[in-house]
């Protein structure tokens, strides 16, 4: 579909641009500490860099790390406790280019100007870093300035949408001061006191799993965050975000297994369930017949993720509505099999 003609602009002047964040919009850095155990620097390397063979030089000590070097930390010997013999002697060594591969990424924002890790930029398909330009909370402030003088109609539009996915997730009831007391009132992940939030943007409480894989918000199914990590979860599968010791507290406090939280994201089985249902999925499209599109982009990431496809079920959807879909499905197919090429081919 054609984007939606835009309503407003935001005519910006006296932009501050830092000269070395000019042109660095889609550049990707990774970011990790000198392995120099006497040097405290920080080390920053565009990302297409350390990717195959590398050599990276710390400015502060000097220390290089290789695609093929190796820091040794210790000696050891593995004891059998029960009689006292030595099993094995070796050395404790971190390989560079392990070390480099699990590297936090970073990318410089093209507003504050500011080099922070890629999960705080939004995702964006078509540009070459795989995410936005502005970090989600330059971001949020700018959406905030195009709202004050948003029509209502998109107003509207934006809840319809919110209304759809939590109608594809399923209700569920939940119960806020039950949440709050299991968390002692503080954010699970930094330990900040929500006991006195009352604004409503700071949204404390988070969908555990996630209402992009159809979770719906519930009592059991949710987790107390502040609004800053509430933005960093969003989105992502508990094993994408938070550290095992972290998710295994997680599983005692909200009573879902470990091996859910802890493992590849899946969709809720019981969403599923129910767009077998024949009058659930054409109630669903009547009420949202004016939101097609947000069907059919769901419809299709449950095809490819899933090979599950609830139009199958409706007695009602049009056939060309189903043929849109499938071009659709075809055009996001090939680009993405496009772009696993390109990949390939600049790598090798």
């Amino acid at each position: 579909m054609p984007r939606r003609k835009p309503y407003t602009k935001v005519v910006k002047r006296n932009q501050l641009r830092a000269d070395h964040v000019r042109g660095m919009g889609d550049v990707v850095f990774k970011g990790f500490q000198c392995l120099n155990s006497e040097c405290r620097e920080f080390i920053f390397v565009r990302k297409d860099e350390a990717d195959m063979d590398f050599k990276i030089t710390c400015p502060s000590c000097g220390m290089i790390l290789s695609s093929d070097g190796e820091s040794k930390f210790y000696q050891y010997t593995l004891v059998d406790l029960r009689d006292g013999m030595a099993i094995e002697e070796g050395e404790f060594i971190v390989f560079h280019d392990e070390y480099i591969a699990e590297a936090q990424e970073y990318k410089y924002c093209i507003i504050c100007n500011a080099i922070k890790p890629l999960h705080l930029f939004d995702r964006h398909g078509t540009r070459r870093s795989g995410r936005q330009g502005e970090c989600r909370l330059c971001k949020n402030m700018y959406n905030a300035i195009k709202n004050q003088t948003r029509l209502t109609d998109q107003h509207r539009e934006a809840a319809q949408k919110r209304r759809l996915y939590l109608d594809l997730a399923g209700g569920g009831r939940i119960n806020s001061q039950s949440v709050f007391r299991r968390f002692g009132y503080k954010c699970f992940k930094c330990g900040k006191d929500l006991r006195d939030v009352s604004d409503e943007k700071e949204r404390p409480l988070d969908h555990t799993l996630p209402v992009s894989y159809l979770w719906p918000l519930t009592t059991e199914n949710a987790t107390l965050l502040c609004r800053e990590h509430n933005g960093e979860k969003s989105g992502k599968w508990p094993s994408e975000y938070y550290t095992s010791e972290e998710i295994k507290r997680l599983s005692v406090l909200t009573g879902i297994e470990f091996s859910v939280l802890a493992g590849p994201p899946r969709y809720n089985p019981e969403a599923i369930a129910r767009l077998r249902t024949p009058k659930h999925v054409d109630e669903l499209l009547t009420k949202y017949s004016a939101y097609m599109s947000e069907i059919i982009k769901w419809r299709n990431r449950l095809l490819a993720d899933e090979g599950f496809d609830f139009f199958r079920y409706s007695t009602i959807v049009s056939p060309d509505w189903v043929q849109r879909a499938d071009e659709e499905y075809e055009r996001t197919r090939r680009h993405a099999d496009d772009s696993t090429r390109d990949q390939y081919n600049t790598r090798y």
